[in-house]
């Protein structure tokens, strides 16, 4: 399973692509389960990039964990949560809010 990231190019926050558009956090990205679908995730970053909206385009390996996408590696886990040595900041902190 894959999902779409990037970094949004107006303030460089870790976004994934979801409904499409692109959401703040990974809850609730479009989830790749074949090849087709990652050829049309790829393509729609591709599009993204093209028109400037974000950079550092990349389909990461996801897994569901109760309900939940959970980036496979560890990069990704703290692009997606936040600090490693604040938990009261980050995306971390505003899913316990």
């Amino acid at each position: 399973m894959k999902v779409l990231t990037a970094n949004r190019l107006t303030d460089g926050i870790a976004v994934w692509y979801a409904d499409g558009g692109w959401a703040d956090i990974v809850d609730n990205a479009e989830i790749a389960h074949d090849k087709a679908t990652e050829d049309r995730l790829e393509a729609i970053g591709a599009a993204a990039y093209a028109g400037n909206e974000v950079v550092d385009v990349n389909l990461i390996d996801v897994s569901v964990v109760d309900g939940v996408v959970e980036p496979v590696r560890l990069r990704e886990k703290i692009r997606a949560a936040g600090p490693t040595i604040r938990h009261d900041l980050g995306k971390q902190a505003a899913r316990a809010a």
